[in-house]
């Protein structure tokens, strides 16, 4: 019973009660899902590599196939990089990301029923192509579900997803193709996307539309948006994309991005088969030793951001402090040349879990990219440097299977990566120059 002279609570008074109230974190809710979802994209995109010793055995298929399969997905994906990003703007992050997820994991389940090097071909462009709309869903839910001062940590998050999905599922898919064939790889894979695909449209939905979130949980996103007035969003057009190439610091940035994700593209490509074929490993070694150079992968992503704002903190220039990951990553991934020069199979994998620990902190260049766009430009730089690393996920295959096929061990594959690499240090270090806002 109310006392007497007790007020009746207004409606300002509720809402002040509710905004008071504990944020909700359903934010977090929706950051395990793009978790999930980008490593269900790295494992449906690096089954071939997983399957490709019994697979290219099975449909009698050569290196120089088999590194053209490798390099559809690609330039499959890099030809539907914009598109993709255009489809996750119009459609929004839950109809896009739907889509995409149950299209790919189709693509994939099609290369278990492939009867030869043409469908798989198919299957590999069409799979590349609907990868597409993933990292720009990513990146859009990020924006609308985390306010700025959590965006980072955020992003770290769900692109763990690239390296954490193959040490966690790689010996169990090895085992399922050693127990019932290299087909059910693909049908299990295809599977667990399709589901997912069903759990991400059924429990996504932006913020202002989810049943679950709370007011305190949507004022503290607000309040943690980015501050000031917003330029309206330019549109694209070749000929600013062209004006922006002609700048040494983004080619610079575009040549290093492609040097560093070289050594990523081997790691999902023809890692496997390099382990089983030229090291003659067996499945069991492979299942164990597989996992280690991607959880050093993951600690190299850890590493770059701490690295950088310690030099930062240190009284380092802005722009010395995100070129240091930058240059030291790079230039200790040439160290995967010295596999050729060890017998020892526990030193293979010591030395390659060392390359693909550097690749992870080489890979921070996304913090350059924001230092150098034009402020109106910043997507558009972001798409070009993003196209420049993944033309390495056409070249690096197609190259591998090139030098393996006509000289019959990866001995030369490896040392031109090192190289590659040594060229990213030099455009890192010497090409890129001082970081510095692009004023247009």
């Amino acid at each position: 019973m109310k006392a007497v002279g007790e007020q009746p609570m207004s409606i300002q008074d509720s809402s002040d009660y509710v905004i008071a109230a504990k944020p909700s974190k359903v934010r977090y809710v929706v950051l395990a899902m793009l978790l999930v979802a980008t490593t269900l994209n790295y494992v449906d995109r690096s089954a071939l590599g997983i399957v490709a010793p019994g697979l290219s055995k099975s449909l009698s298929l050569d290196k120089m196939q088999m590194g053209e399969l490798f390099a559809a997905f690609g330039l499959a994906y890099s030809f539907a990089l914009l598109p993709g990003g255009l489809l996750a703007d119009v459609l929004g992050s839950r109809l896009a990301y739907a889509l995409s997820l149950v299209g790919w994991s189709f693509a994939t389940l099609t290369q278990g029923l492939a009867n030869g090097y043409h469908m798989l071909l198919g299957s590999r462009l069409t799979m590349g192509a609907l990868e597409a709309p993933a990292f720009p869903s990513n990146a859009r839910s990020v924006t609308l579900w985390f306010p700025a001062q959590e965006r980072g940590f955020a992003t770290s998050v769900y692109v763990m997803g690239q390296y954490i999905g193959t040490p966690l599922f790689t010996g169990l898919l090895l085992w399922i193709s050693t127990t019932y064939g290299w087909r059910s790889v693909f049908f299990v894979t295809g599977a667990c996307g399709i589901l997912f695909s069903l759990v991400w449209y059924r429990l996504y939905r932006d913020p202002h539309q989810h049943k679950t979130v709370n007011a305190a949980e949507l004022q503290y996103i607000n309040e943690g948006r980015s501050t000031g007035v917003q330029k309206a969003r330019e549109k694209f057009n070749w000929r600013m994309a062209l004006q922006l190439l002609r700048y040494r610091q983004i080619l610079a940035i575009c040549l290093g991005k492609f040097c560093n994700n070289t050594l990523l593209v081997f790691f999902t490509t023809w890692f496997m088969t390099y382990l089983i074929e030229a090291r003659h490993m067996s499945m069991i070694k492979v299942g164990i030793f597989q996992a280690l150079p991607f959880l050093g992968a993951t600690a190299g992503i850890l590493v770059a951001g701490s690295l950088s704002d310690f030099f930062i903190r240190r009284g380092v220039s802005v722009s010395a402090a995100r070129k240091a990951p930058l240059i030291i990553g790079t230039l200790l991934g040439a160290s995967v040349v010295f596999v050729n020069f060890v017998e020892s199979n526990a030193m293979v994998i010591a030395i390659l879990t060392i390359a693909f620990f550097a690749q992870g902190i080489g890979s921070m260049s996304w913090a350059a990219v924001s230092e150098i766009a034009p402020r109106q430009y910043v997507g558009l730089t972001s798409s070009i440097t993003s196209l420049a690393a993944n033309i390495a996920g056409v070249t690096t295959p197609l190259m591998i299977g090139y030098i393996t096929h006509h000289t019959g061990h990866f001995y030369w594959a490896l040392n031109l990566m090192g190289a590659i690499c040594l060229l990213g240090t030099f455009s890192y270090s010497i090409f890129l120059g001082k970081l510095s806002r692009i004023e247009l």
